[in-house]
């Protein structure tokens, strides 16, 4: 699914930052992954490469059988709505709309009349048990409820991959635990999974722990049995 092969990225504000020196990494459809690092590791740099938010200056980076490097703007945009689902720490919603025009949003983008993608917004908050909320604004939801909308507006498109960057920063550790328990269903469910993190009670809930250090992979770790429990707390989701 992805393939990466000596991928370099050095950011030139001032005096030259090489943030990436030679990543090769290999993610298999339907795999869980965690890549986990200290701030300033590279992670977040990896993260933005997969997703085609950034690009890179040496390397090879391949997205279902498809080069990434040369594609145009236009085909990168495509390839980002349709294939691609982002969650962020800060959740990145937009204020002066409601959860269901949060989460429909990538379906303007599509072309998508207003009734159907509102529809399908409303199915996606039910999913995630949050029907009653559906049109109250960013400032009127929990930080929990806020990542919920945030991984309903993520799937709405029913993407291949989620990419996950810092998804429970922002959370207490019982919501931090309901988030990981949503992510570990779409996992069963068949999607690929990529979550960047500096926690290692979020990274090891995961099959596969990619550890970057000052922008190489230290090591990749198969974690053969996934923590169901990190923070010692019930996993009955509320």
């Amino acid at each position: 699914m992805i393939h990466l092969k000596g991928i370099h990225k050095t950011y030139n504000n001032g005096s030259p930052l090489h943030v990436l020196k030679g990543i090769d990494l290999d993610i298999r459809k339907g795999e869980f992954v965690a890549i986990m690092g200290a701030s300033g590791s590279g992670k977040s740099t990896l993260l933005n490469i997969l997703g085609i938010l950034d690009s890179y200056d040496e390397g090879e980076y391949t997205l279902a059988g498809t080069p990434i490097r040369h594609l145009s703007e236009t085909r990168a945009a495509d390839y980002r709505n349709r294939m691609i689902g982002f969650i962020f720490q800060s959740f990145n919603l937009i204020g002066f709309k409601n959860a269901v025009e949060n989460v429909a949003l990538p379906l303007f983008y599509q072309g998508v009349g207003r009734r159907k993608r509102n529809q399908l917004a409303l199915e996606y908050l039910d999913k995630l048990g949050l029907r009653d909320w559906a049109h109250h604004y960013p400032n009127e939801l929990s930080g929990g409820q806020k990542q919920r909308v945030a991984i309903a507006r993520a799937l709405i498109t029913q993407p291949q991959i989620i990419l996950a960057d810092e998804p429970t920063g922002a959370l207490d550790s019982h919501t931090s635990l309901e988030v990981m328990e949503i992510l570990k269903d779409l996992h069963r469910q068949g999607l690929t999974i990529v979550v960047v993190t500096h926690e290692s009670g979020v990274a090891y809930q995961t099959e596969k722990i990619v550890h970057i250090k000052d922008g190489l992979i230290e090591r990749i770790e198969e974690n053969l049995d996934p923590q169901k429990n990190p923070f010692g707390m019930s996993t009955q989701m509320k």
